[in-house]
């Protein structure tokens, strides 16, 4: 690519040097730094960073709670063609140590904790440790505040974010600087983000809800706000402060807020935000746009840099979902790679600017992902007639029965709608006529009742009538793993099994 048609991350700061010299870029704490002090450290950084062996591909890891700091190891990564990733400093000590060898870093910038303190003693010690603070800062101003120019692609790897560890184990989904500035492009647009933007990051960013907004907050030229962890009374006296636009914020934040500020302690009316209850809408400036008009959200994941589709574009269609952003594709593929007819549920798949370019280090992954030039997101989804989206739920596994494909997801979400079950999940059990029958594990909600028969009829009312469970059986609740079903544990207490390809 021409350096002509390049825009990285790098390249982004550069021009707000330039284009907004008095501009507020951060403000972390009593740190306040306008775009060019910011531009300044972040060359000082990659210098620093470049001393110690960070070249192009070479991973830099961040391992502690918000700070200012996540964001310029970013730009100094962008500005070399290297890797950054904040991993979530909350993990166990063993799981801390999977990703230090997995990612193996050529620099870890660390907060002091016993977790990281004993995953650090469990790897071998290649990588250059650089504790957050007076060292970082020492560390940091010994190099020059030159840019290095380096000739850095902008479809190249910045960010490496962990995301679920859908077959037992995490992988870092690894987002170019063209999907990160292309997802915040799609992003400003749904929220109609102006000039003199702020946006607070009381959410972690390691995770991409607070990634998102914060580049996209980066993109616009606007003011990025860090406190290290959500405490409601501080987000409160910092939204009046720094007079906030957005904020990383859902629903049990938000009653904490208005716990926190129930004396009206705080202006919060800068915060331009989506109702909530009447005493919050009170508080703040409910807002129009159609992010926060339709709720906010839509579908989403880390490898495609946050929002797939949009609530916004969709607001009222029958897809629970939205529509997808004005820079990607979807498509409803089933198990061959056909695209299915509206109506039908099949894997939700997708290509363009904001998709990722694979998993860190996993080859074989990647290779399926991506079959048919497309990437399959592992979840499973519906157009609706209308042409907006559905989202029913993870893939996971799929049941045959009698030639038809019937995803446990869908059945589940069907069986959650019932007033009187509280958890549901669905496998299935052999079954010498069909192949297999679905089977449906139900907890009832306190106080509740219903029948095997009443629950078996709701269902088919919901979905097609094949895709109804041939059994219910009650439990005391549902075994997980993670967030989703334990399905080996319940095939094995309730004899599920003949599963397609077993």
């Amino acid at each position: 690519m021409s350096l002509v048609h390049r825009l990285t991350l790098g390249d982004v700061l550069g021009e707000h040097r330039r284009s907004r010299p008095l501009g507020t870029a951060v403000v972390d704490g009593d740190l306040r730094l306008t775009w060019p002090e910011l531009d300044a450290r972040v060359n000082r950084l990659a210098g620093a960073l470049a001393a110690d062996g960070v070249t192009a591909g070479a991973r830099v890891l961040w391992l502690g709670r918000n700070s200012f700091r996540v964001l310029e190891l970013l730009l100094a990564c962008s500005r070399l063609g290297a890797i950054f990733c904040p991993a979530n400093w909350r993990q166990t000590a063993d799981e801390l140590a999977h990703v230090l060898t997995d990612l193996a870093p050529a620099v870890v910038v660390w907060e002091e904790s016993e977790a990281v303190e004993k995953a650090r003693g469990q790897v071998t010690p290649d990588a250059r440790w650089v504790e957050s603070g007076e060292e970082y800062e020492s560390w940091a101003a010994a190099a020059e505040p030159t840019d290095p120019d380096a000739d850095v692609s902008p479809d190249s790897p910045v960010l490496a974010l962990y995301t679920g560890a859908f077959d037992g184990r995490p992988h870092a989904a690894l987002l170019s600087d063209s999907a990160l500035v292309a997802h915040s492009m799609a992003l400003l647009h749904i929220r109609q983000m102006e000039d003199g933007f702020t946006f607070l990051a009381c959410g972690p960013l390691f995770h991409v809800g607070t990634m998102m907004f914060t580049l996209a907050t980066f993109q616009l030229g606007g003011t990025i706000v860090v406190t290290p962890a959500f405490e409601p009374a501080e987000v409160c006296r910092l939204i009046e402060r720094e007079r906030v636009t957005q904020a990383f914020l859902f629903g049990p934040m938000i009653d904490a807020l208005v716990q926190a500020n129930k004396d009206r302690a705080y202006d919060l009316s800068s915060l331009r935000f989506v109702s909530h209850s009447p005493e919050w809408d009170e508080m703040i400036t409910v807002d129009d746009s159609p992010w926060c008009a339709s709720g906010m959200g839509g579908y989403g994941q880390t490898e495609v840099g946050g929002m797939l589709t949009f609530l916004g574009l969709g607001m009222g269609g029958r897809g629970t979902a939205g529509r997808p952003s004005p820079l990607t594709q979807v498509r409803i593929l089933d198990a061959s790679g056909a695209e299915v007819p509206p109506g039908e549920v099949g894997e939700i798949c997708a290509r363009g600017g904001s998709v990722f370019c694979g998993y860190w280090n996993r080859p074989e992954l990647n290779a399926a992902k991506t079959a048919g030039g497309w990437h399959h997101t592992g979840d499973l989804g519906r157009r609706e007639p209308d042409g907006t989206i559905t989202f029913i739920g993870p893939k996971l596994r799929m049941i045959k029965s009698a030639n038809e494909n019937i995803y446990p997801a869908e059945v589940e979400r069907a069986l959650k709608t019932h007033p009187a079950i509280a958890d549901a999940a669905v496998i299935g059990v052999p079954d010498e006529r069909f192949g297999q029958s679905p089977k449906a594990i139900v907890v009832l909600k306190d106080g509740a009742s219903a029948t095997p028969e009443e629950i078996v009829e709701h269902v088919r009312t919901e979905i097609a009538s094949y895709k109804k469970p041939r059994y219910v059986e009650f439990a005391d609740e549902i075994p997980k793993r993670g967030f989703t079903p334990d399905y080996d544990a319940l095939d094995e207490r309730y004899g599920g099994g003949a599963y397609p390809g077993s």
